[in-house]
């Protein structure tokens, strides 16, 4: 998994509130289990026209947009079913944060256990970002998760909650199981003291 330290990139606004899994990433592309080519189902039924070519009306077929890593969101992103194919899609197309006033728990943890940092910003944050993405597309946001926080463009802060555990993970590039496999030689010593290991 790709460390996450700090991310300066330019911002796709997807004002659209209670966006679920389905929508991230329709049923039909489930039957995978390889992440591979998840990236051209992401937002399909929103990006594509009924024949199949892409909706130019669409956020993400906007050329200024090529290339951007964070999305913002409107509230309550990722609800619905948990599947992780949602992060995977997400991730596949290149982005690597959401900024939204609220997550669905499942989605939360899926994204953090695949390198997406989801950023819980305040809901007059969230007002006054899609009001500047309004004004400059081309605008630059950053975010430093080693200070759990988002520098606006006017040099402003705003500071976002993430649990210890998962910073880390994200901060050493480490899934779950890869960061307990990195403490291995900690478990097993801790073992043999107890009499566990044979």
């Amino acid at each position: 998994m790709q460390k996450f330290e700090t991310l300066v990139s330019r911002v796709i606004p997807l004002s659209r509130d209670h966006v679920d899994t389905d929508q991230i990433i329709p049923a039909r592309f489930l039957k995978v289990t390889d992440k591979a080519g998840l990236a051209d189902g992401l937002f399909c039924s929103w990006r594509y026209l009924p024949d199949g070519s892409p909706d130019p009306g669409f956020i993400l077929n906007n050329l200024v947009y090529t290339g951007a890593k964070i999305l913002l969101a409107g509230d309550n992103f990722g609800c619905g079913s948990s599947r992780e194919h949602a992060p995977w899609a997400l991730t596949g197309w290149g982005i690597r944060a959401v900024i939204s006033t609220s997550f669905a728990d499942i989605f939360r943890n899926n994204a953090m256990k695949n390198g997406l940092l989801p950023v819980v910003v305040p809901a007059d944050t969230l007002r006054r970002l899609f009001e500047l993405c309004q004004m400059d597309p081309t605008l630059e946001i950053t975010i430093d998760l080693s200070s759990q926080s988002l520098m606006l463009p006017d040099g402003s802060r705003v500071n976002f909650p993430i649990d210890t555990f998962n910073k880390t993970c994200l901060l050493e590039g480490l899934d779950p199981m890869q960061y307990i496999l990195h403490h291995a030689a900690e478990i097993e010593a801790y073992e043999h003291a107890r009499g566990i290991a044979t």
